[in-house]
C-alpha cells in the first residue's frame, strides 16, 4: 500500500535493488564505474556511461538510495506517473553525459590527475528528483535541539531547527558522501539537472515531451475515447448557443425550464 498511486518509483526500487544483487552475484561490479584515463582515454570505453547509473557496487548504497527513492514518491504522486516517468528518463540522458564529459575534460585536468573516478549508482537521478522533492513538497512542521542547558527562561535560544523533511535530506546527503568527491559530483549535477528542469532553462522540447502511456500501464479505452470526442463537439455546440442567448435573452418559457427537461434535451442531442 505504501507504492500505492506510485508504479514508476516501485519500479524505480526494485530495479535497483535487484540489478544490484544480479551483478554482485554475477561478479561484473566493475564494469559500472568510471576511471577517466583508464577507460575513457586509454580503452574507449565510452558505453560506459550509459550503464554507471545502473546499480550500486555495495550494499549500504542500495539501502540509502532505496530509502531516497521511496521517501520521493510524493512527487510522482503529485505529477503523475507519466510526467514523472518522463523526468526520469530525461533526467537519465543528461546525467550520463554531463558527469562523465565534465570530468574528462575539465576537473580532471584542473585538478591534475586527482579527480579521476565517477562511482556507480544513480546518485545524479535521486538528487534531480531531490530538487523537485525540496521545491514542490513543503514541511508540515518544525522541531529544534538544544546545544547547550539554558540556565534562566530569558536566556536566548541555541541549537538547531530541523523540520519533518531533514531526515530525507540527510539520508541523501549520506549517500553522496558514501564514494566522495565522486559521489558529491554527480549529486551536484543531478541537483542542477532537476532545478534547470524546474526552472525551463532546458529545451522546451525536452520538458514537454512525453512518454507513450501505455509504458507506465496508462490505457485510454476506445469507449472513453468517443465519449470524449462527443464531450468536445457538445462544448463546440454551446458555446455560439451561450453567445446568442446573452445578446437577445432569455424568454419566458426557457426560464421555466425544470432540470429534468434540461438532463432530457442534453440527452436528446447526445443520441
Amino acid at each position: 500500500m505504501s507504492f500505492t498511486n506510485a508504479p514508476v518509483t516501485r519500479s524505480l526500487v526494485y530495479g535497483l535493488i535487484g540489478v544490484s544483487i544480479a551483478t554482485s552475484l554475477l561478479d561484473i561490479k566493475h564494469y559500472f564505474y568510471i576511471l577517466v584515463d583508464l577507460h575513457i582515454w586509454r580503452f574507449h570505453q565510452t558505453w560506459r556511461a550509459l550503464i554507471y547509473q545502473l546499480c550500486y557496487t555495495n550494499s549500504s548504497e542500495v539501502l540509502f538510495a532505496a530509502m531516497t527513492l521511496y521517501n520521493l514518491r510524493s512527487v510522482e504522486r503529485l505529477w503523475g506517473s507519466r510526467k514523472y516517468a518522463t523526468f526520469i528518463f530525461v533526467t537519465f540522458l543528461l546525467t550520463s553525459i554531463l558527469p562523465p564529459v565534465i570530468l574528462a575534460l575539465v576537473l580532471r585536468p584542473l585538478s591534475l590527475g586527482l579527480l579521476n573516478y565517477l562511482p556507480a549508482g544513480p546518485t545524479p537521478i535521486i538528487f534531480a528528483a531531490l530538487a523537485q522533492y525540496h521545491a514542490m513538497i513543503p514541511h508540515i512542521y518544525k522541531y529544534r535541539i538544544a546545544t547547550s542547558i539554558s540556565q534562566s527562561p530569558n536566556d536566548q535560544f541555541q541549537g538547531l531547527t530541523f523540520s519533518d523533511k531533514s531526515y530525507r535530506y540527510l539520508l541523501a546527503l549520506q549517500l553522496a558522501l558514501f564514494q566522495w568527491p565522486g559521489s558529491i559530483f554527480g549529486a551536484c549535477v543531478g541537483w542542477i539537472v532537476g532545478y534547470a528542469w524546474r526552472m525551463e532553462v532546458l529545451p522546451r522540447s525536452l520538458t514537454r515531451w512525453r512518454i507513450p502511456g501505455w509504458i507506465v500501464g496508462i490505457r485510454t479505452p476506445r469507449r472513453s475515447q468517443e465519449f470524449e470526442g462527443l464531450r468536445r463537439r457538445l462544448e463546440g455546440e454551446s458555446t455560439p448557443t451561450a453567445a446568442s442567448t446573452g445578446i437577445q435573452g432569455q424568454t419566458g418559457s426557457e426560464r421555466r425550464r425544470t432540470m429534468g427537461q434540461q438532463v432530457i434535451d442534453q440527452f436528446q442531442g447526445a443520441f
